[in-house]
């Protein structure tokens, strides 16, 4: 039996337990590939960007996934159609997964943009309450089949030396949650986990908002987990 997305509204606890295991898949994928990793952000001279998104890339074609042949669309790294399968059901989904690469002081938030989003963010900004809302659908029709959308987002924080070489301290890999859930998480401006994007409303740049990691691991801890990449580290999935 293949789920039908649409009826996810009606059944949280088992969206978020696909999202629960789309995580595992990625954070599988990424540990898996945790040495390699390391290994090209010391000998890599591309943009840190560029970096991130090519070690997110192999990672994750290395693992493999159960791929349905629909395009998909987006301002995102990596977009996967594909089956999750779940014992009692099958369901379609549209697996967005971004990167991104920052200096270890940046490790605690991860800015995003709204094109990358199905929530409505709610938070305050200059002692008002602001809502912006995301510009991803939380389902996406292709062809006749729905297709649950679930974004990832793997963040490569580095150190740098004064040579200027660069070493990987370590990775975190987080599900924002569908915007079904924005009752949730995010029910009004002064209850969610977003910070105020680096954006210039007075230089015309689009909005942008940061993930506060901390805050999102507070009201889920399994939402973000933390990866060494020392060769034997050990792993344990933070629930």
């Amino acid at each position: 039996m293949t789920l039908d997305p649409t009826t996810l509204n009606r059944k949280l606890d088992l969206l978020e337990s696909i999202e629960r295991a789309s995580l595992r898949m990625v954070t599988q994928a990424i540990y898996d590939y945790r040495e390699n990793a390391s290994h090209i952000f010391q000998e890599e001279v591309d943009l840190v960007k560029d970096i991130g998104e090519d070690i997110s890339r192999e990672a994750l074609d290395r693992l493999g996934a159960s791929t349905i042949p629909v395009r998909l669309y987006g301002n995102i790294d990596y977009k996967k159609a594909l089956y999750l399968f779940h014992p009692e059901f099958s369901v379609r989904q549209a697996l967005f997964v971004d990167s991104k690469a920052e200096k270890l002081e940046g490790a605690r938030t991860a800015t995003i943009q709204m094109s990358q989003t199905s929530m409505l963010v709610r938070q305050i900004r200059k002692g008002q309450p602001v809502e912006e809302q995301g510009t991803v659908p939380t389902i996406i029709e292709r062809d006749g089949q729905s297709f649950l959308v679930t974004t990832v987002f793997i963040k490569y924080n580095y150190e740098e030396s004064p040579n200027g070489q660069k070493t990987l301290n370590h990775v975190s890999v987080l599900c924002l949650p569908n915007g079904m859930l924005q009752d949730r998480y995010n029910p009004t401006a002064k209850e969610g986990f977003w910070r105020a994007g680096r954006n210039a409303p007075s230089r015309g740049e689009s909005f942008r908002v940061r993930i506060s990691l901390n805050d999102l691991s507070e009201k889920a801890p399994w939402r973000v987990q933390r990866i060494s990449p020392a060769p034997n580290a050990p792993y344990i999935w933070n629930s």
